[in-house]
């Protein structure tokens, strides 16, 4: 396994569960240093059309105080050529439930010309934020 200096990944982080520990600690793996984007309260909102549950300081700080993450920070931003210009990682990670998809087809070309390995990791099947939303949302309109 090849081992990278600085690692990047980005997400939403909401409810943090299993999954998301697992991408962290898989994504440590494969570098010295591990730099997690937690999306931002609007961006989210822009993108997905959803309020997450928890807002963005406690996510930053939740996913700032797991051991495989070095540093934490707020993104405003999905633009991946953006977040390196701050940050200057050499590697960026997503969930294999990813791949395939036109987005991240566009980003893997864009970090190609960079010089940006892009590693899909395995996604935890059965586990989402999404899901633990619909569950609860059912607890609650019994």
């Amino acid at each position: 396994m090849e081992k990278y200096k600085i690692g990047y990944t980005q997400g939403v982080y909401d409810m943090f569960h299993i999954g998301h520990l697992n991408l962290l600690n898989n994504a440590k793996k494969y570098c010295d240093r591990l730099v997690v984007g937690v999306n931002s309260d609007r961006l989210v909102e822009a993108y997905k059309n959803k309020t997450p549950v928890i807002d963005e300081n406690s996510r930053q700080y939740i996913v700032g105080n797991i051991k495989a993450v070095d540093e934490c920070i707020v993104a405003d931003t999905l633009d991946k050529i953006e977040m390196h210009k701050k940050i200057g990682f050499d590697v960026i990670f997503i969930g294999d439930d990813w791949k395939g998809n036109s987005r991240w087809k566009q980003t893997e070309l864009e970090m190609k010309k960079i010089g940006v390995s892009v590693i899909y990791l395995p996604h935890t099947s059965g586990i989402s934020s999404t899901e633990l939303r619909t569950v609860q949302n059912k607890k609650v309109g019994e």
